[in-house]
This record gives structure tokens, sequence and C-alpha cells, in this order.
């Protein structure tokens, strides 16, 4: 049984706004049941362990789908992501894969979080896929190869630009992931707002947005097999 790593933020604070964040609901449901319903083994970790905060605007009525209904009924799954383990007591070597979900709050802790950085360095070394979807793509914002930004000449995608000026947050986040990836030599490319949109370049998987958060997990699961 292929056994992949999700990990998720532990930050709820929307930057000076005094609104939370979080984790987005869809984008942990959606590939977490895709890789689940296929036979993956799933292990949930977050920098702070237990629970990690939800973005309270992804359980709005407009952003649900088949997969957060199934979540929303789950309590088995619920119970796992209130019991999330700390991300420096996981090890790279007990896993083929890991798997970030965006939301906003990877933007503030797992961009910047050393555990997370050295793990994501060691899966990529090591063979292993990489992804992350919508605003997890901040991730790659000081992980490293050789000396080199990862994202370095590597075809990526992330939560656009336009996707972040619709929302109305342009001026909150910490880094625009368009942008940061940019600058770290990444080939960013995108489509339409909030339309599907995933890249595999080797073992590093993105996804531009929510929508896209199941098509990363085909290719993850594509990749694994």
């Amino acid at each position: 049984m292929k056994k992949v790593l999700f990990v998720l933020t532990s930050h709820d604070q929307l930057g000076d706004t005094n609104e939370k964040t979080g984790f987005w609901v869809e984008e942990f449901a959606s590939p977490y049941y895709y890789l689940a319903d296929n036979g993956v083994d799933i292990t949930l970790a977050s920098p702070k362990g237990g629970q990690p905060p939800i973005d309270p605007k992804s359980e709005l009525e407009d952003f649900q789908t088949p997969a957060t209904e199934r979540y929303y009924k789950d309590m088995e799954l619920q119970g796992k992501i209130a019991n999330t383990l700390t991300l420096s007591s996981v090890k790279e070597s007990d896993f083929d894969a890991v798997f970030y979900p965006g939301g906003h709050g990877p933007l503030w802790d797992l961009a910047e979080d050393k555990n997370s950085i050295e793990l994501i360095e060691q899966f990529y070394s090591n063979n292993k896929p990489v992804g992350a979807v919508c605003h997890a793509p901040a991730i790659f914002k000081n992980t490293k190869i050789n000396g080199e930004p990862l994202v370095k000449n590597k075809n990526v995608t992330g939560f656009s630009n336009t996707e972040e000026e619709a929302v109305q947050l342009t001026n909150v986040v910490p880094f625009l992931v368009e942008d940061m990836l940019q600058e770290n030599g990444g080939n960013y490319s995108k489509v339409d707002d909030w339309k599907p949109f995933a890249i595999e370049d080797g073992y590093l998987i993105t996804g531009q947005n929510p929508a896209s958060s199941e098509l990363v997990a085909e290719y993850l699961l594509k990749k694994l097999n």
C-alpha cells in the first residue's frame, strides 16, 4: 500500500484583518478521498499538530462539492484531522509522496517552516512526488536543491495574481504565489481564473486553484503507480 503524507497549515490569522484563515476544506477533502478510495494510506501532519484551522470561507455554501459534503458526514476523518501529527515528528522515509492542500494559512507558516522545508527537499531528492495546490505552492518559497530554488526552471502553477485580486487579498498576503514562483526561477503558467489546471514536472505537481485539487491528486496517484 502506498503511503502519502498530507501537510496542513497551523496558521489561523489572515494578516492584520482580524479575520480567520487556515486550510481550504475542498482542497483537503477532494484529494484525500480520491487517493484513499484508490487504496492510498494517508497520514496527516501540521506544524503544531492537533486540529489545523479551517478557513471559515471554505465552509460557505458556494464552495461545497461532493467531497466536502462527504467530509462533513465523515466522523472518522474529522477525528483523524483533529489529531494531526506534529510535523517535526514525521520522517520522509516512511512515505512515498507528500501533498499540501491550500488555503491562505500556508503563506504564513509552511512557507517559512524549517521542518516543512527540510521534508520537501528530502522527498524531492529521493525522487518522491511533492504535490501542492492553490496557495500551497507557497511552500516552495525557501526550498532549495543544490543551493538553487527547487522550482528553478521547473514548470509550475499556483494561485494566480488575478485570483488573489478577485478575492481582494492582494494587500493582505505576505507575498503573491505567482510572483514568488517566478522570482524563484519557476516557469509559471495559468489558465482562466477558477478553471481546473495542474502541471506535472518530474516529481513536482502543482495546481492553480481549488478547482484543481483533484487533478493534482490524479497526477500524484499516476506517479505513485
